[in-house]
């Protein structure tokens, strides 16, 4: 796969995570919590992948015990925590001051690589780093809002699991397939959240129940389990299965960049959808994050020195490049 195939999966995923919100904020609404919502995406993630493995690759159910340790970290660490701090956070915070927070991952994965993996970070992408935090503030007017402490201490820790997420997702999908990790990660992650998320407190009644789309769409009615599918097919497979193919040929610090996108195309979507609407400022904020990615696709790297901290693979990486390039 190409850098510019990772490019356009990783801004794909963002697209998708973005849109997730204003479908998740249509779920919510008609009954579910968001933890419940969360632990419905992890396993339908989990069991769809599942599934494409049976077709296309069995051997990725066999597995070393230190591998399943690796997938149990990034599970529970990289996906089950990340999205538990995140949905404590924007039940005190604002969605986008939450996010806001919550990306300044990406300036966490650039410090890391630089002084950990010895990554060489060109000075574009710090620029494009400012650009993108600088631009994401705009977008969510944190000067117009009141923040709750322990919201952002939620949202900070956010931060540091998301980091992990690309980072330690970077280095098992060059080890296995991105397939093999989304199903283990997904997995391990539905196993927390089976234990905290309260599902035993639904009434199987109410995916039945007659639910607006609201917004735009206020007019079309339909059962809770079709928004709730397309949560978890929309919303959460397919932008994961994405994120990790992008992870394949990016480097975690662009990767972490594109994904910060997602902020910007949720209040997008919010805006024609649900008529949440978007000012001048914010319009130039968002227009300012754009230009944060596009540079950080412009920093070409030279050679690069890094730590070799991956887990032995379960068999040959004939993907991975010797002359992949680096943020």
């Amino acid at each position: 796969m190409s850098r510019a195939t990772g490019i356009v999966t990783g801004v794909v995923a963002a697209i998708l995570f973005g849109a997730n919100g204003s479908l998740t904020k249509v779920v919510i609404e008609a009954g579910l919590t968001p933890l419940q919502v969360t632990l419905f995406r992890s396993l339908g993630t989990c069991v769809l992948a599942g599934l494409a493995l049976l077709l296309m690759d069995r051997g990725a159910f066999r597995i070393t015990w230190r591998r399943l340790g690796a997938m149990a970290l990034l599970g529970i660490v990289g996906i089950a925590l990340m999205q538990a701090t995140y949905a404590g956070a924007i039940s005190l915070l604002p969605v986008g001051i939450a996010l806001l927070l919550e990306y300044l991952a990406v300036l966490v994965v650039a410090v890391f690589a630089r002084l950990v993996y010895r990554e060489r970070v060109r000075p574009q992408v710090w620029v494009a780093i400012a650009l993108v935090l600088g631009g994401l503030a705009i977008v969510a007017r944190i000067w117009d809002s009141h923040l709750d402490a322990l919201g952002v201490v939620l949202a900070l820790a956010a931060a540091v699991f998301l980091a992990f997420y690309l980072l330690y997702g970077e280095r098992q999908t060059a080890a296995t397939s991105p397939m093999a990790v989304l199903f283990w990660g997904c997995g391990f992650s539905s196993i927390f959240w089976f234990a905290f998320s309260g599902w035993w407190d639904i009434d199987p009644a109410a995916f039945t129940t007659a639910v607006s789309m609201r917004g735009a769409l206020d007019g079309l009615v339909v059962p809770l389990w079709v928004p709730l599918v397309a949560v978890l097919v929309l919303g959460s497979f397919l932008p994961f299965l994405l994120s990790f193919l992008a992870l394949v040929r990016l480097k975690a610090t662009t990767a972490g960049i594109l994904a910060s996108s997602e902020i910007v195309f949720a209040f997008a979507v919010a805006w024609l959808w649900l008529g949440e609407t978007l000012d001048v400022p914010q319009l130039l904020g968002a227009a300012v994050v754009v230009l944060g990615i596009v540079l950080a696709q412009t920093a070409r790297p030279g050679s690069v020195v890094e730590a070799d901290l991956a887990l032995p693979p379960t068999g040959p990486i004939p993907r991975v490049s010797p002359e992949r390039p680096s943020t």
